[in-house]
């Protein structure tokens, strides 16, 4: 099996990718708190660009059918991957929030080798299961939109399909970093 890119190789990574990606997070997170150096204002600024990405996985969440049906609304319409960029937009916040250079040279390295290649096989799997993926991919940028609309970005967004994909996790995610760094200003003020 191999792709147009990069041959079995980088199909064999892609699929090493998408194994270690969740595993590797841990690993972030612990390299995070123990790196993040924050300040009231880095938290607060942090938490407001995270919460703006955690706001496009959950509008997103809600118009995704998984294997089912090509989605193609609401953030769809405006990026192929609304997901990953809004954990992008998360790991910048949060990035911002550790004022760090080594939480951000930490965050490309892991966005850039595990990341890519888990959205360019994504990308590969929807190519070969929805016909349509090609006309749609010509259509719709990656990951940054060339213009947003956020009134219908919402329209036809499903509740079920949101609680449905436990996309809340991200949320729960964020409000124990946003916790954990709390603790962490607090414990070093003094």
């Amino acid at each position: 099996m191999t792709d147009e890119r990069g041959g079995k190789a980088s199909t064999t990574w892609s699929r090493i990718a998408r194994r270690i990606r969740v595993p590797l997070g841990f690993v972030f997170a612990a390299f995070y708190l123990w790196r993040a150096m924050p300040s009231w204002a880095s938290l607060l600024t942090g938490t407001a660009i995270a919460l703006l990405g955690i706001s496009l996985r959950a509008v997103a969440s809600g118009h995704v059918e998984k294997d089912r049906v090509l989605a193609t609304s609401g953030p769809y319409a405006y990026v192929r991957n609304p997901l990953y960029a809004g954990s992008i937009i998360i790991g910048i916040g949060f990035t911002v929030a550790a004022r760090d250079v080594w939480v951000l040279i930490a965050f490309v390295l892991l966005f850039v080798v595990v990341y890519i290649p888990v959205i360019r096989s994504e990308e590969a799997f929807l190519r070969g299961s929805f016909p349509e993926y090609g006309d749609y991919a010509q259509r719709v940028p990656s990951l940054l939109p060339r213009t947003l609309r956020f009134r219908q970005m919402t329209e036809g967004f499903s509740r079920e399909l949101y609680f449905s994909h436990r996309e809340y996790n991200a949320l729960l995610g964020a409000a124990a970093v946003v916790g954990a760094l709390v603790v962490k200003i607090l414990w070093f003020a003094g």
